[in-house]
Formats: C-alpha cells, sequence, structure tokens
C-alpha cells in the first residue's frame, strides 16, 4: 500500500481542492512545498492529458515517491474552443487571475447570451513505477458578463452553472467539488488507483 503521494502542483488553491478530493485515501499527502527544490515545472505539451502527465512524471523523477497532477482547460465557444492549454497564462506569462478575468469579459464583450457557453476540462494523471494513469472530468457552463463574487480561484467569479444558479465563486469548496470538473477528474482517478492500489496489495 502507498503511504506518500505528492500532489504535484505550486498552486495553493489547486492543492486545496486535490487534497480534500484526496484525503479520504488514507495516504500521507505531500506538496510541492516539501520538495522546495522542485522549481515550476514546464508544461509544453499539446494537450491538457500531456501536461498532467509530464508534471506527474517529473515529480516522480525527482522525489521516487508516486505522483499525481492536474492540468485544466477552459474552453468558450464563441472563442473557437480558447483558451484551452493556455487558460492559465491566457493574458499573458506571470498573469494574475484578475488578468485573466478581464481579458475574458473583454474579449465576451460584444457576445449575446445565448452565445456564452463554455466548457471546463480537468486531466489528472497519476505515475508510480509501475503505472501511468489518467483520467478526465467536463462541466458546461456560461461566462458571465462581469464578475459575481471574489470567491474560488482562476475563472470562478465568471464561470455559472445553470443547474445552481450560480457561479463557482458563490459555491462553497465542498459543493463546487461536487460538481466540478476537478472534482470528476478525482472521483474518476481515485476509483482507477483504488483498484491500482488493490492489485498491489494482492500481489505483495
Amino acid at each position: 500500500m502507498i503511504m506518500k503521494l505528492v500532489i504535484a502542483t505550486h498552486n495553493k488553491d489547486k492543492f486545496k481542492e486535490l487534497h480534500l478530493g484526496l484525503n479520504d485515501l488514507n495516504i500521507n499527502l505531500l506538496s510541492l512545498y516539501d520538495y522546495p527544490e522542485i522549481d515550476e515545472i514546464v508544461e509544453d505539451g499539446l494537450t491538457l492529458e500531456e501536461n498532467a502527465l509530464i508534471k506527474a512524471r517529473a515529480v516522480y523523477s525527482i522525489t521516487g515517491i508516486p505522483s499525481i497532477s492536474d492540468d485544466t482547460g477552459l474552453e468558450v465557444d464563441a472563442l473557437d474552443g480558447a483558451p484551452g492549454i493556455y487558460t492559465a497564462r491566457y493574458a499573458g506569462e506571470n498573469c494574475s487571475y484578475s488578468d485573466n478575468i478581464n481579458k475574458m469579459i473583454r474579449e465576451m464583450k460584444n457576445i449575446p447570451d445565448n452565445k456564452r457557453s463554455a466548457r471546463f476540462i480537468t486531466y489528472m494523471a497519476y505515475v508510480d513505477k509501475q503505472v501511468e494513469l489518467t483520467a478526465c472530468g467536463v462541466v458546461k457552463g456560461m461566462i458571465e458578463k462581469k464578475i459575481k463574487s471574489l470567491g474560488g480561484f482562476g475563472y470562478d467569479p465568471i464561470f455559472y452553472i445553470n443547474e445552481y444558479k450560480k457561479t463557482f465563486s458563490e459555491m462553497s469548496i465542498e459543493e463546487k467539488n461536487s460538481i466540478s470538473h476537478r472534482g470528476k477528474a478525482i472521483k474518476a482517478i481515485k476509483a482507477k488507483l483504488i483498484e491500482h492500489l488493490n492489485l498491489l496489495k494482492e500481489n505483495a
């Protein structure tokens, strides 16, 4: 049974959501802040899945501890699927959450309500010495015309879920995790991970 698992992200907000989703595995969850020698990992893949694997592989190769990571993209229909793999740096390198949101609001300024559909996609990747596992989660929503709340992170203040009549930023972290792209991806990767761990236990 794995005793340790590194969550391969320097993003404290993302780590918080991943930790919440994984903490019932009875595993010691570590973060990259436990490994200050690990710098930002260059994500030069062509897809979200490739980028998630790049991060998990890099952290596993350095630490020797099973690692899990994710990469998330926002695809806006009116922008032909942009920003996609460039979601985190939509407004440029080293941009803030606010920079990205403000650029999105500007780009969508003249888009009518019925053309503002979008989706968040998260790919999770797990790497150890024996396997590489990936899983995906998707949630559909709409891009708001203005910021609704200051809660959450990333694009949460303008990503509106029709069924819940609120943006991600207006939800608690538990509510968001129960329906979000990352929450769905965590649930999917956990199912694969539990199966893998059970096989390891049986073959021990």
